[in-house]
């Protein structure tokens, strides 16, 4: 029998990631169907969704945005345990620190991921492949150069982008460091929140956490340039935060 919740995903997605997470957090059984990039808009589109994943869809009413996924399930099945803090002050910080990380630290993670996952196809497909269905693979896989350039100019991943993408990620990692300094356990108040699982997730391309929910290249097999900067960033304060959250809480 088909599960009542549907996720449409590219698997390897961050984004995807964090709702994957939320929806785990809350025991809530779904059903993910992942999807190559670009391939995935035949799906999401026809969901009800647009051209963006993640896209739950609930019975008549979709969801295509992270955070929206979250802020729904929290209501649905928040109760003791919840993401988003029923203080006003607190649920303002949490909000805010999700929208900084959804907005200045997920799009330049995937920058720099997928900057030094394109040049190399079969680590590519080795991300995109796991889950989907065979048609899909091949089609991903006969059109690997044309998919390619389209994503470096849909995503703008370029040197120079890429550089500043870095600057970015220090960045928000600084911020999250500056955060943890006064020796707290969680961003916002004392308990795992929203704002802690949209950091881990959107980070987890420059962390590659042992526990994420999808498949990730091994360090092992990733140019030296990229292993070095996640060599770096898993050594901040910030790193270790988030990895750290995914060994206790994922």
């Amino acid at each position: 029998m088909a599960l009542p919740y549907r996720l449409i995903t590219i698997g390897p997605s961050h984004y995807c990631e964090k709702a994957r997470w939320a929806l785990d957090f809350f025991a809530v059984p779904y059903s993910e169907e992942p999807h190559p990039p670009l391939l995935h808009w035949a799906w999401s589109l026809s969901s009800g969704g647009g051209r963006t994943v993640p896209v739950l869809v609930v019975g008549a009413r979709v969801l295509d945005d992270s955070t929206a996924i979250l802020r729904f399930l929290d209501e649905q099945y928040g109760g003791e345990r919840r993401l988003y803090p029923t203080d006003p002050e607190l649920r303002t910080e949490v909000d805010e620190l999700e929208e900084l990380f959804d907005a200045r630290l997920g799009p330049h993670t995937r920058r720099i991921a997928y900057f030094h996952l394109l040049p190399h196809r079969s680590l590519t497909l080795a991300a995109v492949s796991p889950g989907v269905g065979a048609g899909q693979r091949m089609v991903f896989s006969l059109g690997f150069p044309v998919f390619r350039w389209l994503m470096r100019r849909g995503m703008n991943i370029n040197p120079a982008s890429v550089e500043r993408s870095v600057g970015f990620v220090r960045q928000a990692f600084a911020t999250v460091g500056d955060r943890l300094a006064d020796g707290r356990g969680f961003l916002v108040g004392g308990a795992f929140s929203a704002a802690d699982l949209s950091f881990a997730a959107l980070a987890a391309p420059v962390l590659l956490p042992p526990q994420y929910g999808a498949a990730l290249p091994s360090l092992e097999a990733l140019p030296e340039a990229v292993v070095d900067l996640i060599s770096e960033l898993r050594g901040s304060a910030a790193g270790d935060f988030g990895l750290r959250l995914y060994r206790d809480h994922r």
